[in-house]
């Protein structure tokens, strides 16, 4: 029996009544995003993180396209995609009255699996299952999951960058999360070592593992475990690079443009030791049989 019109996986412009029900759906929830907690530095990665999950869905529907093609008929939808779509919008619904931005949000992730499944089946599913998996990374977490993570992150990142600039022979001390070199006085803020930038570092690592798509098991789950601790030892570059700036060109410049630039520096170490880990694991395969 072949599936039914809206059961399969056609152009994009096939697509355009649910993007526009989509976009009607989650407009006000994003509005209110981009004029609230998207609108704050450590909460950036969440415009970023959507704007490259729609690009990873947009540039992998021709194999979407492809992997549904090869099915048969009967494969081209499943019916459990009726239920996923029920519980996105009860998970939308229950999110937007008590604003739970984790549903709210987390709802979309749900409703374009169920949506996938009613027109492609699992093959659509197994052919986007990385753009659904990295919008996870857009998704609000609870207030106090937050602090939790972050207390203990920006302890370890503040101690560190201490040690590194002591060693360095630079005159600084440390009381919890604040560091005093010099005349001055710097607060590491959940903005240089929170959560949030973890879960920045962490999305763009497994980003260029996608990119790149390596073959090997091994340096794909090696680099996955390992970009916790580089993300750590890319905040504490940052910590101590602002450092530096503050004590050599004044809190001015710290706080200022120089401030926004160790930013820069920060994503840039992160993705230069992802590249310098990627290439080692390399190197150790080339010569592992060799042995």
């Amino acid at each position: 029996m072949p599936a039914p019109r809206w059961a399969q996986v056609g152009p994009l412009a096939t697509w355009a009544p649910l993007a526009l029900g989509l976009a009607v759906l989650y407009g006000p929830s994003l509005w209110d995003l981009f004029h609230g907690i998207w609108g704050k530095t450590e909460y950036m990665h969440g415009p970023m993180v959507l704007g490259l999950s729609l690009w990873l869905l947009y540039s992998n529907w021709p194999n979407m396209q492809a992997a549904v093609a090869t099915c048969p008929q009967h494969q081209r939808s499943s019916v459990w995609g009726w239920p996923v779509v029920v519980f996105a919008l009860l998970l939308y619904v229950v999110g937007r009255a008590m604003d739970i931005l984790m549903f709210e949000m987390g709802s979309l992730i749900w409703l374009l699996l169920g949506l996938g499944l009613l027109h492609g089946g699992w093959s659509a599913i197994k052919a986007q299952w990385f753009a659904l998996f990295f919008m996870l990374f857009m998704v609000p977490l609870p207030g106090a999951v937050v602090d939790a993570v972050t207390m203990p992150m920006k302890m370890f990142v503040s101690h560190v960058a201490q040690y590194v600039l002591d060693m360095a022979g630079y005159p600084i001390g440390r009381s919890g999360v604040t560091l005093q070199i010099g005349q001055y006085t710097l607060l590491v803020a959940d903005a240089c070592a929170g959560l949030h930038t973890l879960l920045t570092l962490e999305a763009m690592g497994l980003l260029y593992l996608n990119l790149v798509r390596r073959n090997s098991l091994f340096r794909n789950v090696t680099i996955g475990v390992l970009i916790v601790p580089i993300s750590l030892t890319a905040n504490v570059i940052r910590v101590a690079a602002l450092s530096l700036i503050t004590y050599h060109w004044g809190d001015a410049a710290g706080q200022g443009f120089l401030h926004g630039f160790a930013g820069m520096v920060l994503f840039l170490s992160a993705l230069l030791l992802i590249m310098a880990l990627d290439s080692g694991l390399h190197a150790i395969e080339r010569w592992r049989p060799k042995a």
